[in-house]
């Protein structure tokens, strides 16, 4: 295995050594990613490593009781196992994480491939619209949760999180790269059942039939 990594040229080797830095960080690799910069897309130079060195990479991973996955379908390399380590999303990630898919159903049936794109305010309306977002939420909540999402190629930004406001675009990728076990999708959808009826009986006892705005002066 060394002797592998020592008949390759510095610059090869150093593309493998981030590439598995990407994938046990991000848990896969596009191969189709949009440059920040520019938000326009642009093949994946990480995805090409793995293609060269499949081979070598699935070996290293069986070593750390990984495995390496292809995933032709949806043209990603993914590791899946034992050593890969689990990072759980926050109950408020994953309601920005359903409305993504939300944005993302709609804007493909409506406008095609070429309209993936939304933004805080937009997220903000959809949260309201279907109660998954029945507060308002810190700058703080909405940093963490774009971060995670940024870093697990749920979606990409042109630029830091830090910077991110109401219109700034937020490119929708079209698979969720997060593989959840479904113990935990059933918790999920036991709290959201348990927080929708919550809210109802709060209507009923209040009278309440106007909508609250809850995005008033939200920090961007």
């Amino acid at each position: 295995m060394f002797r592998y990594m020592e008949e390759l040229s510095q610059a090869e080797a150093t593309n493998i050594k981030k590439t598995i830095q990407d994938l046990f960080r991000q848990t896969c690799i596009l191969q189709v990613k949009m440059d920040p910069a520019t938000m326009t897309q642009r093949d994946n130079p990480r995805y090409q490593v793995c293609v060269r060195h499949r081979d070598f990479l699935a070996d290293y991973f069986a070593v750390l009781d990984c495995e390496l996955i292809h995933d032709p379908q949806e043209h990603i390399f993914r590791i899946a196992g034992a050593g890969v380590l689990t990072e759980k999303l926050s109950l408020t990630t994953t309601k920005i994480l359903l409305l993504l898919r939300i944005l993302y159903r709609d804007k493909i049936m409506g406008d095609g491939l070429q309209a993936t794109v939304t933004n805080l305010r937009e997220i903000r309306e959809y949260g309201k619209n279907t109660n998954l977002l029945n507060r308002r939420l810190t700058t703080q909540e909405w940093q963490e949760a774009v971060g995670q999402l940024k870093t697990h190629q749920v979606i990409e930004l042109p630029g830091a999180v830090a910077n991110l406001e109401d219109e700034t675009p937020i490119y929708i990728y079209s698979t969720v790269n997060i593989f959840c076990s479904s113990v935990e999708i059933a918790e999920l959808v036991r709290r959201y059942t348990e927080e929708e009826a919550d809210v109802e009986m709060t209507k009923e006892v209040t009278g309440e039939t106007g909508e609250e705005d809850f995005y008033q002066n939200v920090p961007q």
